[in-house]
């Protein structure tokens, strides 16, 4: 646990976490991609496929 000596500073630890969770966290069920990493791939991909057809 641990106490923040303001509301900014919470806030701002709380940014840096997500920004590292969704950015450069690895996760197995990704193929050991990141969340953003992840989502981008995808994204790309559907609009290949979709100007394909």
């Amino acid at each position: 646990r641990k106490a923040w000596s303001s509301e900014r500073e919470a806030r701002l630890d709380t940014f840096r976490w997500l920004t590292r969770y969704n950015t450069r966290r690895r996760h197995s069920r990704l193929g050991h991609r990141s969340p953003i990493a992840y989502e981008t791939a995808v994204t790309a991909t559907s609009t290949t496929l979709a100007q394909a057809a």
